[in-house]
């Protein structure tokens, strides 16, 4: 295998690594504090899980940005790359969970995957030039 392709592959792994670590950090933190349910997740409040749409998507963001910007090259390919495997895993995460309501939470999260995939490679673009 290509160094190339070797780096490009870490870049996707990094930006995926990021995005999960900081979520499943920021959801230990609010469960611990009690200020989230995960069972039943429906009892949270609606303004609750429109923050942890937020943050999820903030987080994409940011882990796609890292993704961009430690591709070898096509950094908006990568990114892109990262976003259609989150919106891949998250049309999954519908699926397995599709009983387990609200059902708007993770359709959000599916339609905003690929314009935060695009927002952090255009951010690491316009900070190149």
């Amino acid at each position: 295998m290509k160094k190339e392709t070797l780096k490009s592959i870490g870049a996707v792994i990094a930006g995926f690594a990021v995005l999960v670590i900081l979520s499943i950090i920021t959801d230990s933190v609010l469960q611990k504090t009690g200020i989230m349910k995960t069972e039943p997740f429906a009892e949270n409040p609606v303004w609750l899980i429109a923050i942890i749409v937020a943050y999820r998507t903030i987080f994409n963001t940011l882990g796609c940005y890292l993704t961009a910007r430690l591709s070898p090259n096509k950094p908006m390919k990568h990114a892109i790359i990262l976003g259609i495997i989150g919106v891949v895993l998250t049309i999954v995460g519908l699926i397995v969970m599709w009983d387990i309501p609200p059902r708007w939470y993770p359709i959000t999260l599916i339609v905003l995957t690929l314009p935060a995939a695009w927002l952090g490679g255009k951010i690491f673009l316009s900070k190149t030039k």
